[in-house]
């Protein structure tokens, strides 16, 4: 076995990336505090074809060093807009017939194993702050909330992590 170089990996360019279809998915990232939060989601959302980046609140927006760290030039790759109020946002992508799905601990929350994705549908996945979570007037505009099962001791997942680990169930369902 052999470690592949860079070179060997066929990833696409921007401008392929750009022409690419996408996942029918746009992230919105609310009141995230750490940029390398941010960039981290920007990197993922670059690895899974993801359509569009939505940043909302105190999100920081690019150019950023501290988000470029954790990006590696996904800022380029990934459409991204900010929308101050987060209920703009979802007001609009409701009125596109985007689904608002909230990765957060409620009542009634389905578990992220248990979700039934739609290939026709398009999603929008909120992640909120690092210490609060999603605000509860955005988990009332939510078509429905996803809960990442967990074992230890702790309550939550960093953001980053979260995001990982739910578009990569997303994107497996979406496109397998």
């Amino acid at each position: 076995m052999r470690k592949l170089k860079n070179s060997e990996l066929q990833r696409l360019n921007i401008e392929e990336f750009k022409n690419a279809p996408k996942t029918p998915i746009i992230v919105i990232l609310d009141n995230i505090r750490s940029l390398n939060n941010i960039g981290s989601v920007f990197r993922t959302s670059d690895a899974f074809l993801i359509e569009k980046i939505i940043l909302c609140g105190i999100t920081a927006k690019p150019p950023h060093k501290d988000i470029q760290k954790t990006a590696l030039g996904a800022t380029e790759s990934v459409d991204w807009e900010y929308i101050e109020e987060i209920s703009e946002a979802i007001k609009s992508l409701k009125k596109s017939g985007f689904t608002i799905v909230s990765i957060e601990q409620t009542e009634n929350a389905v578990e992220l194993q248990n979700i039934t994705i739609e290939a026709k549908k398009k999603y929008a996945i909120i992640f909120g702050n690092e210490v609060k979570g999603v605000q509860q007037e955005v988990v009332n505009q939510s078509d429905y909330c996803i809960e990442i099962p967990q074992f230890g001791t702790k309550h939550s997942f960093n953001i980053s992590v979260s995001a990982g680990i739910v578009l990569w169930e997303f994107f497996k369902k979406l496109k397998y």
